[in-house]
C-alpha cells in the first residue's frame, strides 16, 4: 500500500528533524520545508495528503501558505502548528483555510490522531466519488467542515465534523459510546464522555429540519444514526 503524503513546513531544525523521523518511522512519506518561499513548489512536486504548517516561518508565513494552497486544491487537509495561543490566532487560521491547529509543544502521538483522523475525513465520499456525504436532505462536506441543505450552509466545528464523519460511515449501524470516544477525542474519560452528549445534542439540532435523519440514543450501548 502506498504512502501517505505529508508537506511539513517546519524552520525549527531540532523540532522538524524529531517530527519527521518520527512520521517516516510509522511509514509516512514526509516532504520537509524550512523556508516559507519554497512551500508551494514542493507542494505542487509532492501533491501531499495533508498539509503539517507552522505559522511563524521565515519569508512567507503559514496562513499565506495556506491560502495559496487552498486556491490550487480546495480539499486537502491542513493542520497548524504553532507557539502561538491566542484566540484571534486560531480563529485566522481556520478563516485561511486549515482544518485544525495544534499548539506547541505537542506530543507525537496527538500529531498522529490529529492527521489519522482528518485523513479519514478527506477518505468520506458518496459513491459517485464526490467529496460529500449524503444525509437526507443534507450534503456532508467533511472536507470543508459544511452541512448543506438546499442554498443554507452551516460551518462545522472539527470535532462536530468528526462526530458526524463516525456516524454517517455507520448509518442504520449501532455505533458504541467508546468507539466515537476514542476516534473523535483520542480517549474516553468521563469529561470527554458528557462532551460528546453535549456535540450529539447539537448534531441533532442541526439535523432537525429532515425528520428522516435521526440520532437514535442506544442506552448503555451507544447511537444509531438512522437516514430513513
Amino acid at each position: 500500500m502506498a504512502s501517505i503524503t505529508i508537506l511539513y513546513v517546519e524552520d525549527e531544525p531540532f523540532l522538524g528533524r524529531i517530527v519527521k523521523e518520527s512520521l517516516e518511522s510509522r511509514d509516512y512519506a514526509v516532504h520537509m520545508v524550512n523556508d516559507g518561499n519554497d512551500a508551494i513548489a514542493v507542494f505542487r512536486q509532492s501533491r501531499p495528503q495533508i498539509c503539517v504548517l507552522d505559522i511563524m516561518l521565515p519569508n512567507k508565513d503559514g496562513y499565506t501558505i495556506a491560502r495559496e494552497i487552498r486556491s490550487i486544491d480546495p480539499e486537502v487537509p491542513i493542520i497548524f502548528v504553532t507557539a502561538k495561543t491566542q484566540t484571534e490566532d486560531v480563529v485566522k487560521g481556520f478563516e485561511t483555510g486549515g482544518n485544525d491547529y495544534l499548539r506547541k509543544p505537542f506530543s507525537m502521538e496527538e500529531l498522529i490522531v490529529r492527521v489519522n483522523n482528518l485523513l479519514r475525513l478527506s477518505k468520506k465520499t458518496d459513491v459517485a466519488g464526490a467529496s460529500h456525504i449524503t444525509i437526507g436532505q443534507f450534503e456532508f462536506h467533511p472536507n470543508r467542515y459544511e452541512l448543506k441543505r438546499g442554498d443554507t450552509v452551516r460551518k462545522l466545528s472539527h470535532r462536530e465534523a468528526m462526530l458526524l464523519a463516525v456516524l454517517a460511515e455507520n448509518m442504520n449501524v449501532i455505533v458504541q459510546r467508546k468507539d466515537i470516544l476514542m476516534r473523535v477525542w483520542g480517549d474516553d474519560s468521563f469529561f470527554n464522555s458528557r462532551n460528546l452528549d453535549v456535540y450529539i445534542t447539537k448534531l441533532r439540532d442541526y439535523l432537525r429540519e429532515d425528520p428522516a435523519v435521526e440520532i437514535v440514543t442506544i442506552k448503555g450501548v451507544g447511537y444509531r444514526f438512522v437516514t430513513g
